[in-house]
């Protein structure tokens, strides 16, 4: 189990470094929607476009990178949507089970499900060097493979969840600081 702890610690490293990249992008999105939107204004006063495609994609672009890497953060902080009716008032070792068998039975399947499913697209999406339809449009075919890498690192930091919810139901960790109280 040490070992398998370990593991697990490692993906929380991994994902704390990411998450904490991802929020940078956080500021880069702000920072590149604020220019479109002062390069629209001031274009209509000069009479010229200042604004592209490629550079209203890269917004989306990002949102999208922001949503799909920041998942795995998100879900090492317990900050995923739950209703908690109930589970605020479980014990640390009754949380750790809801949280192991929600992993096992709905968080891993849907991320298998969704990588599944969106493989056959990624991968045509590389064979044609997809772009967007848009002139001066970016290309598709990378921002769709981070479908793949996001929900492969949800899985990854699923099954560290796991580990350390396996560990504290069966007393190899304490789980006090590890099961975070519910934000209400």
């Amino acid at each position: 189990m040490s070992k398998l702890l370990r593991w697990a610690d490692a993906i929380d490293r991994w994902s704390e470094r990411l998450g904490r990249w991802t929020n940078g992008l956080v500021l880069a999105l702000v920072l590149l929607g604020a220019g479109n939107v002062a390069a629209r204004y001031l274009g209509k006063l000069a009479g010229v476009s200042l604004t592209s495609n490629g550079s209203l994609e890269l917004q989306w672009y990002i949102f999208d990178l922001i949503f799909l890497w920041g998942a795995a953060y998100a879900l090492k902080h317990d900050e995923h949507v739950r209703v908690d009716i109930f589970y605020k008032n479980l014990s640390v070792k009754g949380r750790a089970w809801i949280n192991l068998l929600g992993t096992v039975f709905f968080l891993i399947p849907f991320c298998v499900l969704v990588i599944f499913y969106s493989w056959g697209s990624v991968a045509n999406s590389w064979q044609i060097g997809e772009l967007s339809p848009d002139p001066g449009g970016l290309p598709r075919y990378p921002i769709k493979s981070m479908i793949l890498v996001g929900f492969a690192l949800l899985i990854l930091q699923g099954l560290a969840e796991m580990i350390k919810n396996w560990a504290t139901i069966t007393g190899r960790r304490s789980g006090e600081a590890e099961i975070h109280e519910p934000n209400l």
